[in-house]
């Protein structure tokens, strides 16, 4: 007789997997809205569905890369004709092995969800890019050879490819990992849910200013970054890292502001150069402020257990005189 709890586990997994191939193909949907062309292949400059994927396995387990293998098909072939070709299983297969050797990579030096440490962060961006390796070189590659991408666009392509893969990790990961570890600071710092939203409002005005201007003002959003790094750590730099590059990609796309006179080339360089430095400066800060505030907890814990020992250690009460002393005679 087969018990309930033999089959909860595996409906279980099956439900993520389908969760997670869901999450994949609907973020792949909205990363091809503003997709370019690059050495004649068509390259989105931030890809979300890589950090989707990547954040999945660190948070569920190996056990659903099924599901990443789905969504990345049904993205694949909705570019396309809804059939099974080597090309599609190809750029398929890539697309699911870049995200599972990155989280191996990843548990391989002990990375943590939590990102309160100097080397999870730089674990993230560096190992993260590593991995990537693999799908952006495995789609370049299937493009090549089938025909769809000439030649001489092949490094292009690639790094583009690379690129967005990159800033899909650096970007998206970070986001989903914090809202697994959020937990509400309302009670300890007043009125931070009014900050945080501040925080989330300004970097979106300026960005948008930033990003439709024609004078380069890229910069006057890290500010605000660091503030929101600097307060709440990823809690809030994630999100507000998210809105930039968002709005970053649609200006890049729509050749607004300081892309305007640049080619595609010199776009792809100057969006990617903001969105990687502005992921991996509030990525780094608030690994280390979350790092130096856990030293200064543990500090504290030691400090009241080591007062707890000298407390009980401490006498209490006066000794009982010794016999025949002074006190005892009298």
């Amino acid at each position: 007789m087969v018990r309930f709890e033999d089959l909860r586990r595996p409906a279980a997994t099956g439900l993520a997997i389908l969760a997670v191939a869901a999450a994949y193909y609907t973020t792949g949907r909205l990363g091809l809205l503003a997709e370019v062309v690059v050495g004649g292949a068509h390259i989105t400059p931030l890809w979300p569905p890589t950090g989707v994927a990547l954040a999945c396995l660190l948070i569920l387990g190996l056990r659903i890369w099924p599901g990443i293998a789905l969504g990345a098909f049904l993205v694949v072939v909705a570019i396309g004709s809804l059939t099974l070709t080597p090309s599609s299983l190809a750029i398929t297969a890539g697309n699911t092995a870049g995200p599972l050797a990155a989280c191996l990579l990843l548990r391989r030096v002990g990375f943590r969800t939590e990102l309160d440490r100097l080397k999870d962060g730089l674990a993230l961006v560096f190992l993260g890019a590593a991995g990537m390796l693999v799908s952006s070189g495995t789609g370049a590659v299937t493009l090549l050879l089938d025909g769809g991408l000439p030649p001489h666009g092949f490094w292009a392509a690639w790094s583009a490819w690379w690129t967005g893969d990159v800033m899909g990790v650096v970007v998206i990961t970070p986001l989903l990992l914090s809202l697994r570890m959020a937990r509400p600071a309302w009670g300890a710092v007043p009125h931070a849910w009014a900050e945080q939203v501040v925080l989330l409002a300004a970097t979106a005005v300026v960005a948008v200013v930033v990003t439709r201007s024609s004078l380069d003002l890229l910069f006057l959003v890290f500010p605000l970054l660091i503030w929101a790094a600097l307060r709440f750590q990823l809690a809030a730099t994630a999100p507000c890292v998210l809105v930039l590059s968002v709005l970053a990609v649609v200006a890049a796309t729509g050749h607004h502001g300081p892309f305007k006179d640049h080619g595609i080339l010199g776009i792809m360089v100057t969006l990617q150069a903001l969105n990687g430095a502005a992921a991996l400066t509030t990525l780094l800060l608030a690994a280390v402020v979350a790092q130096r505030e856990n030293t200064y907890q543990k500090i504290e814990q030691a400090c009241a257990a080591l007062s707890e020992v000298v407390a009980h250690l401490s006498p209490t009460q006066p000794r009982s005189s010794p016999p025949g002393s002074a006190e005892e005679t009298t």
